[in-house]
């Protein structure tokens, strides 16, 4: 019987081929992410399955955390103490002129029929780790849709806004910060009540007001506020200050640029605003056939 032994090098595809089918399955694969959400489920269940790694990973830093608090002096707590009181003393008379301004605002509005605009809960996230993708301003936070978190919630700090959150799982959520290339906040100048949509250009700490005509009214140190009509971010929440104007007659648009108020960098936690616009929503548009039986009886009357 006879026997030929195995071959000395073992015959396949060529590395150049193997790398054409890679990469055209790794695009196959973004397409379908991109465009058709294929992988939305498969990411559920990686989340699901790394999250305890997760937690276990970042448990060396909270433990150190908690220690170094454990350790701290009682004379520093006492100090501490002591200055709160004296804020909180400090505060009162300010907190009693809020709350009888409130109370004005409320009969004010009663008198005049308005409707209340703000109707909002929160709830306090940690931000666990920043996202891996280099070129984007995200931040994952702990709390997920157990937390009844949903996407597209505004995040705040003590300042002003953060973000919006832009996806959701089990118990962690990503929050896209205000300055990621890909996020549009509309506001409203504080000074001059003009109107416009604020942009992150990609870089920390760096905002841009985009298609402002170059004769609009707006200044350096100029504050900007969410105007509510998106639906998504409570009005009057600070956003931005503006600190560069560039204007030129020969561009339709000023270049203007600004800094975030709030800590988008530099934040342990967060809130995630639950909150629902109360004003009516735009009537849907007249159907064309609908609109020509309108004329035909205005012309037949």
């Amino acid at each position: 019987m006879e026997y030929s032994p195995p071959p000395f090098f073992k015959t396949g595809p060529t590395p150049l081929v193997r790398l054409l089918l890679f990469s055209a399955l790794a695009f196959a694969l973004m397409i379908a992410d991109a465009r058709l959400q294929y992988l939305d489920s498969l990411r559920q269940v990686v989340s699901i399955v790394v999250y305890p790694l997760q937690r276990l990973a970042s448990a060396p830093a909270g433990l150190a955390h908690r220690v170094g608090e454990f350790f701290v002096t009682h004379s520093s707590l006492r100090k501490e103490n002591a200055r709160l009181v004296r804020e909180n003393l400090g505060n009162a008379f300010a907190v009693q002129q809020l709350n009888a301004l409130q109370g004005e605002n409320a009969r004010l509005r009663e008198l005049l029929g308005a409707r209340s605009r703000i109707a909002s809960n929160s709830t306090l996230a940690q931000i666990l780790y920043d996202s891996r993708d280099p070129f984007s301003r995200k931040v994952v936070i702990d709390k997920g849709w157990q937390d009844e978190v949903k996407a597209g919630q505004a995040v705040i700090d003590d300042r002003g806004v953060i973000g919006q959150i832009t996806r959701v799982y089990p118990w962690v959520s990503e929050v896209t910060l205000l300055t990621d290339g890909g996020l549009a906040v509309p506001v409203t100048n504080l000074r001059s009540g003009l109107r416009g949509v604020v942009f992150g250009i990609g870089r920390d700490g760096a905002l841009e007001l985009r298609f402002m005509p170059v004769n609009a009214d707006v200044q350096s140190g100029d504050r900007l506020v969410t105007s509510g009509i998106d639906g998504t971010y409570p009005p009057g929440l600070p956003v931005a200050e503006i600190t560069n104007i560039e204007r030129n007659s020969a561009y339709m648009f000023a270049r203007i640029t600004g800094k975030p108020v709030a800590g988008v960098a530099s934040n342990a936690h967060v809130l995630v605003l639950s909150w629902e616009s109360t004003a009516p929503r735009e009537p849907a548009p007249e159907a064309p056939a609908a609109a020509k039986r309108r004329a035909k009886a205005k012309k037949g009357s």
